[in-house]
């Protein structure tokens, strides 16, 4: 797990109480079955380009308020957000909550949990 500094890990733990959340193999399971919804990975590109889930799109966490009314109009889309650990994507949750989107959910463990889960990952 990553070393997080405190003040980081304060404001994660506040937008936790507003947003849903997720496991991995909760995912795992949706796709599974075939279960139709986004998913989007918003770690740096480099992390994305290094490797990420499958059916996964790659939408930053640093631009995803800016682009995400152009990629996703419809604001009852459902939509899963993993980062590394489920930190980034909770802050991201939290924010197109705030833009008035309805459906998001935060994937606790992230990119880290689904590979220490021997899960499938697409470079």
């Amino acid at each position: 797990m990553a070393n997080h500094s405190p003040r980081f890990l304060q404001i994660v733990d506040a937008v936790r109480v507003n947003i849903r959340e997720c496991t991995v193999s909760e995912i795992q399971d949706r796709l599974k079955r075939g279960e139709q919804f986004l998913l989007f990975d918003v770690r740096e590109e480099s992390e994305y380009a290094a490797g990420h889930l499958p059916t996964a799109k790659w939408l930053g966490k640093g631009i995803i308020e800016r682009d995400i009314e152009s990629i996703v109009p419809d604001p009852d889309t459902e939509m899963v957000l993993y980062c590394g650990g489920g930190f980034r994507s909770a802050l991201a949750a939290d924010n197109l909550q705030k833009m008035g989107y309805t459906n998001i959910i935060s994937m606790d463990g992230g990119f880290r949990g689904w590979k220490d889960s021997g899960s499938e990952i697409v470079k």
